[in-house]
């Protein structure tokens, strides 16, 4: 498409402007800069308050979505004629206690410094008291690896301590190396993640729940694990209680090894036994009681969606999709000086390309064939319940969904050679990727750190979970241009120690956002190559969503 120098200024709500060409084109790569900018800096504005759900901020950020979606030319993505679709809540801020009995001796416990526990029941109030604690591993049931943690033990009403990550379990061939073959060897599965820990803990009848953090296994500090004491979210719902187990907790790995020890245990011992599938639940001789009173307020928060429809009228009712959260933490009354969570890379960063992606799909001529829809859920930083709730009551089918672009803290450190794909290898979008990112001299690469579990842990995830394929964007420069070669890496670091889910995520003077217009461009085409394409993206053969999209198809 061709591109203006002209540009005129349209100002969004709280005067913030956007460079748009005064003929409707996108402008000039330095304007193009500019007006990513402007969306960051109005979404991570102190007047957004963080963006929490139910809160003003919310309101402010859906304001202006919305009025971006029109200045765009996106018509409303709902059947009703708005923007949003309304996403009943049940928000909660839990009061806990809690102590071990163990060795005949009670060891007490600091909140949040030792643990933070939750209580997701909706409910006033929960106990759990004297609750037998059991180590099951890993805590994983996994038949097509052979796997099972729990081998048919009784477990209803145990307390069930369990280690984040998955079991790593040794080559045979090389006893220093992971076995590819189980678990994916090094990357992460959802086996992994800790939702899943707590849904298994709650399938086996448990009263609690409990998963040791540890940073390395985890991919994160325990500084993200206590800012999951705060204010959550659930889906409103009249069964929360049998989704649920009464309490789902976190402690650190100091006071895990030191319950172990009062029991007469050893934890790095029964750590490495749990790697094995000869691992059975070990008893801890020891008993869990704890309460946590609920704070509970009722939220109607919102996904905001827009809709570009394609040019073919047999084809027009098919969707490509595009996803980026809107919502992040808030503000921490309890914090001195800085009390809000601007969340600029998480994820203002990634409203703002899919936003300057929509502007340039709006331009092109001719329009894809096929629709797109432009989706911003809420609630990512609480089990994903936005895009949860999408997929479960689906504004348009997902059959004819043909995928998900997922952007979730984009690269704003420069120009690169390479761009990561997380999951890479999972479905024939990769193709379509490389081919566009080839057009641009750059190649597709996998996700560098593939033990985090990057895929499982964002927006997308909800719609593969249903058979959308998906593609996923986290940090996605590599190899940045006239950089040393560990310069991504120390750029990524950077920000996960010193600003993720920290008030420190804020607009910063050393942004180079050259690599973020290049990505825009990139997945830009990218969505208009499968809009336009002659089939439907397929997972490929050995990923776990590829039975569930075959499934959905043949209905």
């Amino acid at each position: 498409m061709r591109t203006s120098t002209s540009v005129v200024l349209v100002g969004g709500i709280m005067g913030c402007a956007v460079m748009v060409s005064a003929c409707g084109q996108v402008a000039a790569p330095g304007a193009r800069e500019a007006a990513i900018v402007a969306h960051v800096k109005a979404l991570a504005s102190d007047e957004m308050e963080g963006r929490l759900p139910g809160t003003p901020g919310e309101e402010r950020t859906v304001r202006y979505l919305e009025a971006q979606c029109k200045r765009i030319g996106l018509v409303p993505g709902t059947h009703g004629g708005t923007y949003v679709q309304q996403v009943p809540l049940i928000g909660f801020i839990g009061a806990p206690k809690a102590f071990f009995t163990a060795g005949g001796q009670r060891i007490d416990l600091s909140y949040p410094d030792d643990y933070i526990a939750v209580s997701r029941r909706g409910q006033d109030h929960v106990a759990v008291t004297d609750s037998d604690m059991v180590f099951v591993g890993y805590g994983v049931v996994a038949p097509e690896f052979s796997w099972d943690d729990y081998k048919g033990v009784d477990l209803a009403g145990k307390t069930l301590v369990m280690l984040v990550g998955d079991p790593p379990v040794p080559d045979p061939k090389s006893p220093s190396a992971l076995d590819v073959a189980t678990f994916k060897g090094p990357a992460m599965t959802y086996y992994g993640r800790w939702p899943y820990k707590f849904e298994i803990g709650n399938v086996q009848r448990a009263a609690a729940v409990i998963i040791v953090h540890e940073t390395g296994p985890a991919g994160y500090g325990y500084d993200v694990v206590r800012n999951m004491g705060r204010e959550n979210f659930n889906v409103e719902s009249a069964d929360l209680d049998r989704r649920h187990a009464a309490i789902d907790a976190w402690i650190t790995l100091d006071r895990a090894k030191q319950l172990f020890a009062r029991g007469g245990l050893d934890f790095d011992a029964l750590k490495a036994q749990a790697a094995t599938r000869a691992f059975r639940p070990v008893p801890l001789k020891a008993t869990f009681t704890a309460s946590v009173r609920n704070t509970i307020r009722r939220v109607r928060t919102q996904n905001v969606i827009g809709r570009l429809e394609g040019r073919d009228p047999a084809l027009r009712a098919e969707h490509v999709m595009y996803s980026a959260h809107w919502d992040h933490f808030g503000r921490d009354l309890s914090l001195t000086g800085d009390q809000i969570f601007n969340g600029a890379l998480d994820n203002a960063s990634g409203m703002a390309e899919m936003l300057a992606i929509a502007e340039r799909l709006v331009a092109m001529s001719p329009r894809p064939k096929r629709s797109f829809l432009f989706l911003s859920p809420t609630t990512e930083e609480s089990a994903m319940l936005g895009a949860k709730y999408y997929a479960q009551h689906p504004l348009w089918p997902l059959e004819t969904t043909l995928a998900d672009i997922n952007m979730d803290i984009m690269n704003f450190w420069g120009r690169t050679r390479a761009i990561v794909s997380v999951g890479h290898g999972m479905t024939t979008l990769d193709e379509i990727l490389a081919a566009e990112a080839a057009h641009q001299g750059r190649v597709v690469l996998p996700d560098p750190e593939p033990e985090k579990g990057y895929f499982y842990r964002s927006d997308h995830f909800e719609l593969a979970k249903l058979g959308v394929p998906a593609l996923h964007f986290l940090h996605p420069g590599a190899e940045y241009r006239d950089r040393p070669a560990d310069y991504g890496q120390r750029m990524r670091d950077r920000y996960t120690t010193n600003d993720y889910h920290k008030v420190t995520d804020e607009v910063k003077t050393d942004w180079d956002l050259s690599g973020a217009v290049e990505d825009v461009d990139l997945l830009t085409a990218v969505g208009a190559a499968v809009a336009n394409g002659a089939s439907y993206p397929a997972w490929k053969p050995g990923t776990e969503f590829k039975a569930i999209r075959e499934r959905g198809r043949d209905k």
